[in-house]
């Protein structure tokens, strides 16, 4: 049965699962870091900062956030260090989802046009970074319209990777040092364009359909198996969290309804078990 935890937010996006913590996610448009619990309780973790599109948790005790770049920010209210800046010059205005493989290495999604944020452009399109242990950066992909979900099959040997604009999930086969292979179509949707997404055990993947209201899960060939509805159509991120990875989170954005803040978290259970992200390990600076 499908659960509203909280709502109350503009548009939420970047939920990350912490252990011993609950289920942190962003507002894109008001800003700041929140975290609830399976019950519903809800605290700040960091203020202020706007469009958090991903997240991950960095060995260090903090998190990476994505947004006009990729920084760490610290758990106990240190110092924001930057990882991986802007290239407005070179069509690189921010980064929107990332993920980590089980190195550590960080995968970021950047943007040729704020999709949320006036910025004057006309939509372009992003390429795909791979961030090194290092902390040394390269370009693995390229030419996505619109870059969201990222997520790991079970065996991590290939990555899936949404493009909104083109309502297409891709997949590229992943080599030893991180490269990625050509980019193949997974799946694509006719109702909703593919936002977050995450990856279960057995192969499924279950991406969130904005616009759709809901999450579509589709089988490991790409074939389309079920919609799970919310009652808002801007269906944004999904995330497994619990003690077992079984409990599904499901956040949203407040498009298409009345009201500039309903975005909510909801959760329910599902007959599946996903995959724990690993943690980011690449080099903080100093």
């Amino acid at each position: 049965m499908l659960k509203k935890l909280c709502e109350g937010y503009g548009l939420i996006e970047g939920p990350v699962w912490v252990p011993g913590r609950g289920l942190m996610f962003s507002d894109v448009l008001n800003g700041g870091v929140f975290c609830v619990t399976i019950d519903g309780e809800v605290t700040p973790v960091f203020e202020h900062r706007r469009g958090i599109g991903g997240m991950s948790i960095h060995e260090a005790g903090g998190l990476l956030v994505s947004g006009r770049n990729i920084s760490y920010k610290p758990f106990d209210g240190g110092d924001t260090l930057l990882i991986l800046d802007r290239d407005e010059g070179n069509g690189n205005v921010g980064y929107n989802d990332i993920t980590t493989d089980v190195a550590g290495r960080v995968y970021a999604g950047s943007l040729g046009a704020s999709p949320v944020f006036a910025d004057g452009r006309q939509p372009a399109s992003g390429d795909l970074f791979l961030i090194d242990l290092d902390g040394s950066s390269r370009k693995v992909a390229e030419d996505i319209q619109l870059t969201n979900g990222l997520g790991f099959s079970p065996d991590g040997q290939t990555l899936y990777h949404s493009d909104s604009r083109r309502q297409t999930v891709a997949r590229y086969t992943v080599k030893g040092d991180g490269s990625l292979g050509p980019k193949e179509v997974f799946a694509t949707t006719e109702k909703g364009a593919p936002d977050g997404l995450v990856v279960s055990t057995d192969g499924r993947v279950w991406v969130a359909l904005a616009g759709a209201g809901g999450v579509g899960v589709f089988a490991p060939d790409g074939s389309f198996l079920e919609l799970i509805p919310i009652p808002l159509p801007m269906c944004t991120s999904v995330c497994f969290g619990g003690d077992d990875l079984n409990e599904l989170y499901i956040v949203s954005g407040s498009d298409g309804v009345d009201g500039d803040n309903v975005g909510a978290v909801f959760s329910m259970r599902v007959d599946a078990e996903g995959i724990a992200v690993p943690v980011a390990r690449v080099a903080l600076p100093g």
